[in-house]
């Protein structure tokens, strides 16, 4: 995932100066931090150089406190030479050590540092698949990954991300791989200015990870479910945080090791200027999630047959973990801001802490207790800025706030909707006037209405009923605002749109016309979606 995953890389350790150097560590998705002159040190001479800094959010109101960071340079093995690695896809707690223990204030700091003017604002987009073997439809074993990602490192310059013995993902530049529970294949995105970029980015990874796929007979499917196999089909990647949740979910829902082992998504990372404006964004995403799960359903089989949604994926986040999904009625309210999301997620049930390369579970456990020393199975311990990060990477609403905003409503698809889908928010988000319209169209829209939408769309698409009418009347409306978002812009972007127009102009899902194969062609086999859907 973006943020805590992004790595910071420096080829020359010590000709760069010490301020830069302090930037580039901190410079991940989303962050905008202020770095205080005086309070920067260094202890040279020795295996670890570390700093301390003071963070400022962007607008100057909030100060963190003082942190540790302590980076680990590496030597050998490596055909950059030196680098500093401040951390790997998370956890990152041997990167951050607390100077003293956070308060309150400090989370709601931590989200209100990511605020950053209009110039600044950037687009990531992430995006999952799943890999198989050619000529059995398989998953692809834990062993084939590895090879996969050794084989993308060494042809094409990428640095490798280890667990242990287990190499689970690689770090070039800003971008990341990593893998999901059930090997699921993400490419998590560098921050990009237009969507050229994020669309010329995913192209160049397709185009890498098919070199080294095809050459072991490996494909990658874009689809939201996992249509033909059984969990019991599908391996477990050796990361200490997936068992931990592996063994929670069943206890909190019916399909949260669905969640982890059998879907895909497509989702954009995007930027706010202010408190006031991450409210705005906030609401007019999830008012439109709905409206992005059925223009980009994509998930209508499993186990080989249809499975009665357009949307599997979207549905099975219904009953995976009510206090850690949903649509967050709260961020309608008078009162909201970063402090009212801080004391949503606090009350999130934890998963783990990670404390000397080594995962506490804590699944059920208060983040409220570990911020008293409390935490059951760390006692006297208390957590620092990594901890709270790491654990609001473990909270999945369909929009997520962060240091940024998460819209997380869309199935993974093929090539062209994967740079549809950051088009489609960056259109109505990242445009003033855009923005203000989705604003007014949704302002009289009730709690009941919104939640209506998003749990009927997954099987009714654009054809669920809203009001006296239809959502696919209301996705009309959504994207000419769009386009027309795109086109003030001024980048010549509205082309993006084109995947996802004539789902609009026919109301037919890109599930409903894999069913429609499925019935006809495909001969009530879904086999054939493997080379329909093949990246």
């Amino acid at each position: 995932m973006v943020g805590p995953t992004h790595l910071s890389r420096l080829d020359t350790f010590f000709s760069v100066p010490y301020l830069t150097l302090v930037m580039a560590l901190v410079c991940r998705v989303g962050a905008s931090y202020g770095i205080s002159h005086e309070t920067a040190r260094w202890v040279c001479g020795s295996k670890e150089s570390s700093f301390s800094m003071k963070l400022t959010s962007c607008d100057g109101r909030r100060t963190m406190p003082g942190l540790l960071l302590d980076g680990m340079m590496t030597k050998g093995g490596s055909k950059h030479g030196s680098r500093l690695v401040v951390a790997a896809s998370p956890p990152m707690e041997d990167a951050v050590v607390a100077a003293e223990p956070l308060t309150k204030e400090d989370l709601v700091g931590y989200l209100a540092s990511g605020c950053k003017p209009k110039e600044k604002w950037r687009i990531g987009t992430e995006h999952e698949k799943f890999g198989f073997e050619i000529n059995t439809l398989r998953p692809m074993k834990y062993e084939q990954i590895a090879e996969l990602l050794n084989g993308i490192a060494e042809r094409f310059d990428w640095d490798k991300i280890m667990e242990g013995e287990y190499i689970i993902g690689l770090k070039q530049g800003k971008q990341s791989i990593s893998l999901e529970p059930g090997g699921q294949f993400e490419l998590s995105g560098a921050p990009l200015e237009t969507l050229h970029q994020t669309c010329a980015e995913v192209n160049s990874h397709l185009y890498q990870v098919k070199a080294v796929a095809e050459e072991m007979g490996i494909g990658f499917l874009g689809i939201g479910f996992q249509p033909k196999w059984g969990i019991q089909d599908i391996p477990v990647m050796p990361k200490g945080r997936y068992e931990i949740m592996r063994n929670y979910m069943p206890k909190v829902g019916t399909l949260g090791l669905d969640m982890m082992f059998r879907t895909c998504t497509v989702q954009v990372n995007l930027d706010f200027s202010s408190e006031a404006d991450m409210i705005r964004k906030f609401r007019a995403g999830l008012a439109m999630q709905p409206i992005a799960t059925a223009l980009f359903a994509n998930s209508p089989f499993t186990e080989g047959k249809p499975n009665g949604y357009l949307s599997m994926r979207s549905h099975i986040w219904t009953d995976t973990d009510k206090a850690r999904t949903g649509m967050l009625p709260f961020v309608f309210d008078d009162s909201f801001g970063f402090e009212q999301y801080v004391d949503y997620a606090l009350d999130v049930p934890m998963y783990f802490v990670y404390r000397k390369k080594k995962y506490f579970d804590c699944s059920g456990s208060s983040f409220r207790d570990f911020m008293e020393g409390k935490l059951p199975a760390l006692p006297g311990e208390f957590p620092t800025l990594t901890d709270w990060e790491n654990h609001l990477t473990t909270i999945f609403p369909e929009v997520r706030l962060k240091r940024y905003l998460e819209m997380r409503g869309a199935d993974g698809g093929p090539w062209r909707r994967l740079c549809a889908l950051p088009a489609f928010w960056v259109g109505l988000l990242y445009d003033e006037v855009s923005l203000q319209n989705v604003l007014d169209l949704t302002a009289d829209w009730t709690e009941e209405e919104r939640l209506m939408s998003r749990n009927k769309v997954p099987k009714s698409g654009l054809n669920t009923p809203f009001r006296d009418g239809f959502l696919k009347h209301v996705a009309e409306d959504v994207l000419k605002l769009a386009k027309d978002g795109l086109e003030r812009r001024g980048y010549k972007e509205v082309g993006f749109l084109n995947a996802v127009d004539e789902v609009v102009r026919t109301g037919v899902t890109p599930a409903e016309k894999l069913l429609e194969l499925y019935h006809g062609k495909w001969g009530q086999s879904v086999d054939p979606v493997f080379e329909e859907l093949l990246y």
